[in-house]
């Protein structure tokens, strides 16, 4: 089906999200204020209010922009290293946990930016963000072997908890070391596909 070209009203709307959405996970729930993101989409404060009828709106917009932008990267990745013969566990393992995903806060997985903050947010956030982090358990237990629902949910711990104590080590040695110590962890557990040459 073809898309219907958008109007200039949803143009500017999608800007504002897009917007929103970087400055989300760069600055957190708390830095995201209507002034600076309408300042930085190129527009005037006043106008807010014409596309979102609160910030906390706008909030789980952005959070719904950010999990789908990061989940489309993260996929396309992984579909990288798929076409080279490598299982779906081993190449969503590899892409979420790779050192790029360490320094990459604008563009990388809300749930490791915003997780220890979600529970603070006001009850639509909340709902938004539990999405986000039950979109991202659908996504590794698609990519498991057969497994139950509780082993998705700690792999998916394990990926979110280690991609956020590397961002904490930062891109150095440490944070690298982090991650590759996850990696080689969870795929020594889970992954069993034979690798084609």
């Amino acid at each position: 089906m073809a898309r219907l070209p958008q109007t200039r009203k949803e143009d500017t709307h999608e800007r504002i999200v897009e917007v929103a959405a970087r400055m989300l996970r760069r600055k957190g729930y708390a830095g995201v204020g209507v002034a600076e993101v309408m300042r930085e989409a190129g527009l005037t404060h006043g106008g807010f209010y014409a596309h979102f009828k609160s910030r906390d709106a706008l909030l789980v917009e952005a959070l719904e922009r950010a999990g789908r932008d990061s989940a489309a990267a993260v996929s396309d990745a992984a579909e990288a290293r798929r076409a080279q013969g490598i299982s779906a566990f081993r190449a969503l393992v590899e892409s979420y946990l790779s050192d790029a995903h360490l320094s990459a806060l604008e563009r990388g997985c809300p749930v490791a930016a915003l997780g220890s903050d979600m529970a603070r947010q006001s009850e639509d956030v909340r709902a938004a963000s539990a999405a986000r982090v039950e979109a991202l358990v659908a996504r590794v237990r698609a990519a498991l072997p057969p497994a139950s629902a509780e082993a998705a949910a700690v792999v998916t711990a394990t990926l979110v908890g280690a991609l956020q104590l590397g961002r904490a080590l930062g891109d150095v040695p440490a944070g690298r070391a982090m991650l590759a110590a996850t990696r080689d962890a969870l795929l020594q557990a889970h992954d069993h596909a034979p690798v084609r040459a």
